[in-house]
């Protein structure tokens, strides 16, 4: 078991202590710009850091608060009572890491002290060796993708060649090089870091398994299986290699990396850092804290996402403060955050490159549009340019499909651009076709699957996600791709206290969700069992609330929890009741 290291965070001095008030107090390291809030009670202190578990978002007073115990998050508006380190909106979500108040028993002084294991890649630490031009180098394909070659080495991050993600909610936006594919097949090892599919992405995993299906690919040890969907998909791999976190695995004398898992996501998110002869290459990807804060500074390369956009809030919402204006500011609001969150990031690591990746996908499908044009992302170049303004020692680079870093030439002399070779003259940048109808006919398969003539498919199927005992009802509506309301689809309520499935709303005091689902996405994912991240990632669905509260435990449940194993439709269907069989739901809707 990894030995804890004790690490203090923030020191006091005597004035600074004798002068915290009762309550809510927020403090700044004035060497690393880095806060914390100290909660008082008497003489009793209890303190965290000033980040928001959810998407790191900084704390300030709470306005609505008139016990002087809680704190709101200014991203998402998340609140924690400090007092108990509990989030209390949303409920049943997250508690706050704490740290140590250690007091000074001679002058009376305070450290807030945290708990570490060691950094893992400071162990057997290798000397850098001097690189030879073309040695060491990077190739951006798309998206996530990337090609790394160390030595007679190749590695590929995240293939995401082809097809849609997320149901059909995320096509790429870059065309990836030509021989992507065949690149791809003859990568010595494949890292994958998450299930999302942006990431694993299955329509090309299914080409990569008729040609190589025993390539090794590597990914973490979540307790969320990356490739839980496997064995459903058709996508026959036979060689996956699932590790530990924090532990080198050697792939040559000279090259290795470790996977790191999220601090935020555990579950499922992971980052990971390759070596070669020395060379650090970090790329966290879309770890919203990656290793929990605790990164290698002055890295080689660092990579991460940048875009932003890549969630169903607030495009999907609508009704009560959910206006066009209120979703522009917004969405303009966390552009400027995610920037300058970013930009802090880098800085504080001062990687010798930065490429900003992991954000290169469009809403492409016409019925899609609007998404489209709300959901505006950042710019890398923006970024970049902000980057270099903070650390100007930091060399950017924007990857285009097919350009190359070599890391021999950009290590020697930062300032020299032949360090990045463009892609050939001529090159298809960005894409304009997605053979829609491939994907959305296959989707589209499951709206007949013969479960769906019966409504006693939906008892089963909740039963079967096995989430109950929350105060909430959630009306379902399936819809066509426009959100309107869809002649014969089914339409129903759920209330999760018991698990029950009403004609009517109840009458006792509850939170109520209305969710309109595309039908083609709602019925691929009942029937194949799949999280619902395709619908709401996807922007494949329209939600309206209220009260206007997220509920962290039902979507949690949804998006990470569902069982492992899909429904058993082939039990289902042989036990379906006669009364089911006589009243073939004519179209299933349930409220009519």
């Amino acid at each position: 078991m990894t030995s804890q290291v004790a690490r203090t965070v923030l020191r006091l001095d005597p004035e600074s202590v004798q002068a915290l008030k009762d309550g809510i107090n927020f403090q700044k390291n004035t060497e690393d710009g880095k806060c914390y809030i100290i909660y008082k009670n008497k003489d009793k202190l209890r303190a965290c850091r000033n980040q928001c578990k959810h998407q790191g978002g900084l704390f300030i007073k709470d306005i609505e608060d008139i016990d002087g115990r809680t704190v709101r998050c200014t991203k998402h508006y998340w609140k924690l009572n400090v007092a108990t380190m509990e989030y209390v909106n949303p409920p049943d979500s997250f508690m706050q890491d704490e740290l140590d108040a250690v007091f000074s028993g001679t002058d009376g002084s305070l450290e807030l002290v945290e708990l570490n294991p060691p950094d893992p890649w400071t162990v057997d630490l290798r000397e850098q060796q001097k690189l030879q031009v073309g040695e060491m180098t990077l190739t951006y394909i798309t998206h996530a993708c990337m090609e790394l070659k160390a030595g007679n080495k190749q590695m590929m991050f995240d293939p995401w060649l082809t097809g849609p993600a997320f149901a059909r909610g995320w096509w790429l936006l870059h065309e990836p090089p030509p021989d992507a594919m065949e690149r791809l097949c003859r990568a010595d090892l494949i890292y994958i870091s998450h299930m999302h599919s942006d990431h694993l992405s299955y329509p090309t995993l299914k080409l990569l398994a008729q040609k190589r299906p025993d390539i090794p690919i590597y990914v973490g040890d979540t307790s969320r299986p990356v490739f839980w969907y496997l064995g459903k998909s058709g996508v026959n791999l036979t060689n996956i290699k699932v590790v530990p976190f924090g532990v080198w695995q050697n792939v040559d004398e000279n090259l290795r990396f470790m996977i790191l898992m999220d601090g935020v996501h555990p579950e499922m998110d992971t980052c990971v850092i390759v070596e070669y002869k020395g060379h650090m290459i970090l790329n966290t990807v879309d770890c919203t804290r990656p290793n929990n804060g605790r990164l290698p500074h002055g890295v080689d390369v660092m990579m991460s996402d940048f875009a932003g956009g890549a969630s169903g809030f607030p495009m999907t919402f609508h009704g009560g403060k959910y206006t066009e204006t209120w979703k522009s500011d917004f969405i303009k609001n966390e552009r400027k955050k995610l920037l300058n969150y970013k930009t802090q990031l880098v800085n504080s690591l001062q990687p010798k490159i930065y490429c900003p990746f992991a954000g290169y996908f469009t809403e492409a499908h016409p019925s899609d549009r609007y998404i489209k044009e709300t959901n505006i992302k950042n710019n890398p170049v923006d970024l970049n340019e902000s980057i270099r303004k903070r650390c100007p020692n930091t060399l950017t680079w924007t990857p285009l499909p097919g350009s190359v870093l070599d890391l021999a030439i950009a290590l020697d002399d930062k300032s020299n651009r032949k360090a990045i070779t463009e892609p050939p003259n001529g090159s298809k940048i960005y894409k304009d076709s997605w053979d829609f109808d491939l994907y959305l006919d296959e989707l589209n398969a499951s709206i007949s699957a013969d479960i769906f003539k019966y409504k006693s498919w939906i008892q089963f199927y909740y039963n079967w996600a096995g989430f109950k005992g929350y105060n909430l009802v959630i009306r379902v509506i399936e819809t066509d791709d426009d959100f309107n309301r869809l002649d014969g689809g089914f339409d129903y309520l759920v209330d999760f206290m018991d698990l029950s499935f009403p004609d009517k709303r109840p009458e006792r005091d509850h939170s109520y969700e209305e969710i309109k689902n595309r039908v083609g996405v709602m019925r691929h994912v009942v029937l194949n069992g799949r999280l619902w991240d395709d619908l709401y990632i996807g922007f494949n669905n329209r939600m309206s609330r209220d009260p206007d509260v997220y509920h962290h435990k039902f979507w949690n449940h949804f998006q990470t929890e569902l069982p492992l194993s899909a429904p058993d439709w082939d039990h289902f269907l042989q036990t379906v009741s006669e009364t089911d069989r006589t009243q073939e739901s004519n179209g299933g809707c349930v409220l009519c």
